[in-house]
């Protein structure tokens, strides 16, 4: 559900970020409906994702917050690095993280129609609660939490692993900082070879 980071790393390509953000809400042959590059953002979406996953700091930071979550820590580690991304000065001013929010936004409204229902009906919360730049404060982390818990089969609460992300914030942070910027080349390099840039 890291969403910030899915947006940062389409790098302003309307087609690829259309892709990249809805990737999770296309299952199967759907997305042979979308556009090559909307096909493009889709794929690029799972690539940043199993990168992640495969990461050795990914594989730290669910550690800290397996005993609240078990198997879904994978989903809060997201949130998590979203966070530490709102507020990584190396990418992002105030200003240019809620720029980066807006043009999200306008994007995605400009292929409403194409959206998954699903993602049109999150939509209008993502844009008034402006859920990309909330990553930014505690509290809106605190409420992407909830969100993962209101989206997941067998989770009933977000305060216990809320208080796992509070106490070990400094271990996950480093372990941002160990992950992030590898992702980061690693998605130029893959943006580059969709767009041959």
């Amino acid at each position: 559900m890291n969403f910030l980071a899915h947006a940062y790393l389409s790098f302003n390509h309307p087609e690829i970020l259309v892709g990249n953000m809805i990737s999770d809400f296309v299952k199967g042959k759907k997305k042979f409906d979308y556009s090559p590059g909307i096909q493009h953002g889709i794929a690029f979406h799972r690539q940043i994702d199993s990168f992640t996953d495969e990461h050795e700091a990914t594989k730290e930071a669910k550690q800290f917050l397996k005993p609240a979550v078990g198997l879904y820590a994978g989903a809060f580690v997201d949130v998590v690095y979203d966070h530490f991304l709102a507020n990584d000065i190396n990418e992002f001013t105030d200003t240019s993280l809620n720029n980066c929010a807006m043009n999200t936004y306008g994007i995605l409204n400009n292929y409403y129609a194409l959206l998954p229902a699903a993602f049109q009906s999150m939509l209008p919360y993502m844009q008034t609660q402006n859920w990309l730049y909330s990553y930014k404060s505690i509290a809106g982390t605190r409420n992407s939490f909830g969100g993962v818990v209101r989206r997941a089969s067998y989770l009933y609460s977000s305060e216990e692993v809320f208080k796992l992300f509070q106490k070990h914030y400094y271990s996950l942070e480093m372990c941002y900082k160990n992950f992030f910027p590898f992702l980061k080349e690693f998605a130029i390099d893959q943006f580059r070879e969709m767009t041959n840039k």
